[in-house]
């Protein structure tokens, strides 16, 4: 790997070639002269950051690139290095816990990282060597290696299929882990190849390691046969899992990080929370009031020095090396130390504690019960706890509507037959089920156009028949991993499971099964179908035209019996129609449309009879474009467009897909300006814009100029003049009439290109989305749905969006929003993978946004104001005292106290509650969405606040300080006559100082616990237990001793405690009258259920 890494530095990359050798077995051809083993890297994967060597310079250096903690650094090293007022212990200190907490935190991670590795290098396989079967760890494999895997295995690198297990040399896979859908793929060996492989001498010429999963290019070539030309259906990926196939043998060809699975591998953008964004303003402000601190101080020091007799005072006399130290340096060194005596405003340790409440706080959602589904057995997933708070600050929802919005479960609810509708029947009418709902039946061309349109759906598919020996054994049907059962009583013929690619296949085969067309599976390459008559038909399989999201439709080339060659296809109307004939189109649109309209999934059939030169065409072009090595999906394409058209319409399909539980519920909730992606989310009462392409085409113009006209007119009926309506209380829009949205990829595709109106388009598109209560995009590719996230996302006033689905083609959008959710679906779990957060179901969005986020969102932002707030009333007296001390950089309290102060005595009450706060219990919360308004547009980090805490601060800072020195105008304070000194007088500042800035936490508590109470009373405890512990100790490791009997001296005198007392309140006095006479922010429970009674 070093080595690879170094040839790519100095330009020396081994991929320079387009093609690589491998050969199988590492057993040359006989026609080699020589034979160079190449060398390939090894198979180990590498998903960690850190090795043993390496993570303390690398960590360190990372850690060290954020702002604050290089900023103590600096500090830390001035105090070193020039005579400061205070110990470098005092920041060392605080700066060391913050770099071991983040260092033990990461390097933790980084350590399951690497468990996770060798769980996955350290896994055995089997490898024929010489013949014999070997045993060895993964991360041992070669290319060139031929390699066993048995079923329910996972392929250990990406590997050509050489020999199956199957009759009919085939073998079924899972690709959940690649691709997010755990359908069965079918995949094929090598023809013509040996059936003993220890004998196999082949070469295989591949395209170098490339990170698309569906592409594959390679020869495979034996020594004494022709070339073969393979394809993605021969190659087998690391991560895919062998189902339903004893053994495959397949040889190694990509391995370890060169594998298609390590190449997608990429790790997830770093996404910043506006939590941190606000800090880092507000600290960009205390770093100002540093300055002007240090500059204030620094000046006023010059300026008393100025005056006869202060610069050199007979107490204080000079050495001759200070008389000739340069005047600007001496004001530079100056004012570095008061910016290390000051710097103490900057709150480095709030870093930490942040950290470690998004961490800790990310396990209550992990512990939420009312996550936890029983149909899988889980509950809530968090992959990132960065984002916490970021949850109460959702504005747009950008939603997948299959398998998040529904259950993917498809039914089969009916067909529309050359312009005639037929639905299902539970009792048996006439057409053997059908029931005609629009038209008659009775002739005989009917009855031929049905049965055709039945055994389209039984051959125009990928499925395959599990078949089972009795009911006990029967598994039922698998579809994207999952079991389904559907409880009907069958025919012992019937008694089978199907393996699909997807719900939607299933669900058109077992429609067909109902009517009377049974598909009975494959034998070899004839597929077999069983008709009304129970009669068996036989159809030889010729070619498989895949789908694709581009073409949206597949098709398959068939020769029955009777040597006819048919050509059956199914796909979107928008891909169908344009390749049959108009007449055909007329008669099934009506049918289409109103089927999609209510909801359900339509899929339209077509066929064509292939004359013997249209097929020979069409198997010479389609083996031509195979054996292309390059360009070869292109070539593919244009025969595939090719030989789909003049194609007959027979019928077209509805399924349905069931809504997830509590669907509109959970939609309906008030995240601010929702846009729903999602489809059956229009009211009654919703205005419908449709933007699509017959939309676009209806004027007869060109589709650039009819897309500017109707998006002006979109614009000013929802955007510039609304027809007035009443406001409802569920509607957090700008829109005064509910309207909904359509668009879909085609037309998204014109707005989003690259023309000069590009960017004018966008903006009449974003406005009117904004405008709408729903907008529903359909037929949208993976990028689209992410250009849409990034479009709103970048819009004015920076919304936060938050994006959910379950399959792999919801990553882009997910990856793309501010948050990404992930359902844990039927579509795998690449969605899962690559969320911030994941959920069983998506009823549970509401519980975490309205409860959770809204919670996560105030005491984080509480934590922050707090942090700020208690570090300015700490180090406001230390300013003041400077005006009182000749601006000599005295300290005013000891550094214990300056080290202990964020460390010790006020971190832990503000981590509990930032933990543990509720101001409204959860209930409360999800009865009344309307709460998660007064928190949104991070509300509580505006400016606003943040001056309001500051001047709170500024205002206990100069009670504390001039409080105690009203206390001082007294000089003699103890029973004895002596007076204070200045270590008393710092120490009575600071006592004041911790009490009220615990207690004012703790009246800022509406939740208390065991632990609130344990930790804010116990701080103040500990506090007074080590000032008594470290001033009545004499310490032989100190050099000074300020503190010696202060605080014991300190507590004798009544003066002292009735100050300390006096201040205390008076420093919470505003608190306490706003808690009196200010409206309180937020409602009582029982205020809330009232008001919804």
């Amino acid at each position: 790997m070093l080595r690879r890494r170094l040839n790519r530095l100095f330009g020396r990359d081994e991929r320079r070639v387009d093609s690589r050798t491998i050969y199988v077995g590492h057993r040359p051809c006989p026609a080699t002269d020589t034979f160079i083993p190449p060398k390939f890297c090894d198979n180990r994967i590498v998903s960690s950051k850190y090795t043993v060597w390496n993570f303390l310079p690398k960590n360190l250096f990372e850690q060290f690139r954020r702002i604050a903690n290089f900023y103590f650094l600096i500090i830390f090293l001035v105090q070193v290095i020039v005579d400061t007022p205070t110990s470098p212990v005092t920041s060392g200190l605080p700066l060391f816990f913050v770099i071991t907490v983040t260092a033990i935190k990461q390097g933790y991670e980084d350590w399951l990282r690497h468990k996770a590795d060798n769980e996955v290098n350290k896994y055995l396989v089997t490898v024929l060597e010489d013949g014999r079967r070997a045993r060895k760890e993964s991360e041992k494999i070669k290319v060139g290696d031929v390699v066993e895997v048995v079923e329910d295995e996972t392929f250990p690198c990406d590997l050509i299929l050489l020999q199956s297990s199957r009759e009919d040399e085939t073998c079924f896979v899972t690709t959940a882990s690649l691709d997010g859908e755990s359908n069965h793929k079918t995949h094929y060996t090598v023809p013509d190849t040996e059936k003993g492989l220890e004998s196999l001498s082949a070469t295989v010429e591949c395209e170098q390691p490339q990170p698309d999963l569906y592409k594959f290019v390679t020869f495979f070539s034996l020594c004494v046969v022709s070339l073969r030309s393979l394809g993605p259906e021969n190659l087998l990926l690391k991560g895919a899992t062998l189902k339903n196939t004893q053994k495959i043998y397949g040889v190694a060809v990509y391995s370890g990080m060169e594998t298609k699975m390590a190449l997608n591998y990429q790790g997830k953008s770093q996404k910043r929370s506006v939590v941190e964004k606000s800090i880092n303003a507000f600290l960009l402000v205390y770093l100002c009031i540093l300055v002007s601190k240090a500059l204030v101080c620094t000046t006023l020091k010059y300026v008393w020095q100025s005056q006869p007799g202060q610069e050199e005072p007979w107490y204080n006399q000079k050495t001759q090396k200070e008389k000739d130290a340069n005047l600007y340096l001496n004001m530079f060194t100056d004012f570095l130390s008061f910016m290390v005596l000051f710097n103490f405003i900057i709150p480095v340790s709030m870093y930490v504690t942040v950290e470690m409440q998004k961490f800790l706080g990310s396990f209550f959602i992990s512990w939420d019960k009312d996550f936890f589904d029983p149909e899988i057995q889980e509950g809530a997933l968090v992959n990132t706890s960065d984002l916490n708070e970021e949850l109460g600050q959702v504005e747009y929802v950008f939603t997948d509507k299959t398998g998040t919005l529904t259950q993917n479960s498809m039914e089969f609810i009916e067909c529309c037959i050359d312009g005639f509708q037929y639905k299902n029947r539970d009792s048996s009418t006439e057409l053997d089920g059908f029931c005609v709902t629009d038209g008659p039946v009775s002739m005989l061309q009917q009855k031929e156009e049905e049965e055709l349109f039945l055994r389209a759906l039984c051959l125009c598919h990928t499925v395959q028949v599990k078949e089972s020996t009795g009911q006990e054994d029967w598994v039922g049907d698998q579809v994207d991993g999952v079991l389904g059962l559907d409880g009907e009583m069958v025919h012992p013929a019937e008694l089978r499971g199907f393996i699909a690619s997807s719900p939607d296949e299933v669900a058109l085969v077992k429609g067909a099964m109902k009517y009377g067309f049974t598909f009975l599976g494959m034998e070899s390459k004839n597929m077999r179908v069983m008709n009304r008559d129970k009669d068996v038909e036989t159809y030889e399989l010729l070619h498989v035209l895949n789908f694709d999201p581009v073409r949206r439709r597949m098709s398959v080339i068939v020769r029955s019996k009777c040597g006819d060659i048919m050509l059956f296809c199914k796909g979107a109307d928008s891909s169908i129609f344009p390749r049959v004939r108009q007449e055909e189109v007329d008669r099934i649109s009506m049918h289409v449309e109103r089927n999609a309209t209510v909801g359900y999934r339509t899929l339209c059939v077509a066929y064509k009879l292939l004359s013997s030169e249209e097929y020979a065409q069409a198997d010479a072009g389609l083996r031509e474009a195979r054996l292309a090595l390059d360009d070869r999906e292109e070539k593919l394409m244009a025969v595939y467009n090719q030989v789909e058209t003049g194609m007959s319409l027979i019928g077209a399909t509805a399924v349905e897909d069931r809504l997830q539980e509590e669907a509109a519920e959970t939609m309906e909730m008030e995240t601010a300006k929702s846009t729903c992606y999602a489809c059956r989310l229009f009211q009654r009462g919703t205005e419908l814009l449709e933007l699509t392409v017959r939309t676009l085409e209806d004027g007869g113009r060109r589709r650039e100029e009819r897309l500017h006209e109707v998006l002006l007119d979109y614009h000013k009926r929802a955007v510039q003049d609304p027809p007035p309506v009443k406001t409802r209380v569920t509607s957090w829009t700008s829109a005064k009439q509910d309207y909904g949205f359509i668009i879909d990829g085609a037309t998204l595709s014109l707005v989003f290109n690259s023309s000069p109106d590009s960017s004018h388009y966008k903006s009449l598109f974003l406005q009117i989305c904004q405008n709408c209560t729903t907008v529903l995009c359909c037929r949208m590719a993976p990028l689209q749905k992410a250009q849409i996230v990034n479009m709103v996302k970048n819009s004015k006033g920076s919304p936060i969006t938050l994006s959910i689905g379950d399959g792999a083609n919801d990553v882009s959008m997910i990856l793309e929003a501010h948050i990404g959710i992930g359902i844990k679906g039927k579509e795998g779990r690449q969605a899962v993978r690559n969320s911030d957060y994941a959920i069983p179901k998506l009823k549970h969005l509401k519980k975490l946004l309205l409860g959770h986020g809204h919670l996560y969102y105030v005491r984080i932002a509480h934590l922050v104001q707090y942090f700020f707030y208690k570090n300015l009333c700490f180090i406001l007296p230390q300013f003041l005292y400077q005006f009182f001390c000749g601006s000599s950089q005295q300290p005013l309290y000891d550094a214990a106290y300056l080290t202990m102060y964020n460390i010790c005595f006020t971190s832990m009450p503000i981590l509990a509650y930032s933990l543990l706060e509720q101001h409204i219990c959860m209930e409360v919360l999800m009865s009344n969405a309307t709460l998660y308004r007064d928190v949104a547009k991070n509300a509580m980090l505006r400016w606003s606040p943040f001056l309001y805490w500051t001047l709170l601060g500024v205002y206990q800072g100069l009670l504390f300080f001039f409080g105690v020195r009203f206390l001082f105008s007294n000089p003699a304070l103890q029973d004895n006559g002596q007076v204070f000194g200045n270590w008393s007088y710092g120490t009575i500042v600071f006592t004041v100082l911790v009490f009220t800035v615990t207690l004012k936490l703790a009246m800022d508590t509406r939740h208390w616990t065991w632990i609130n109470h344990f930790v804010i009373w116990g701080s103040l405890a500990f506090y007074m237990f080590f000032s008594f512990f470290w001033g009545g100790i004499i310490w032989p490791f100190l050099r000074q001793q300020r503190l010696y009997f202060v605080f014991a001296n300190m507590l004798r005198s009544v003066s002292a405690w009735l100050v300390i007392i006096l201040l205390i309140l008076l420093s919470l006095l505003p608190e306490i009258l706003l808690l009196v006479l200010r409206k309180p922010r937020w409602p009582h429970s029982r205020q809330v259920r009232y008001t919804h009674i």
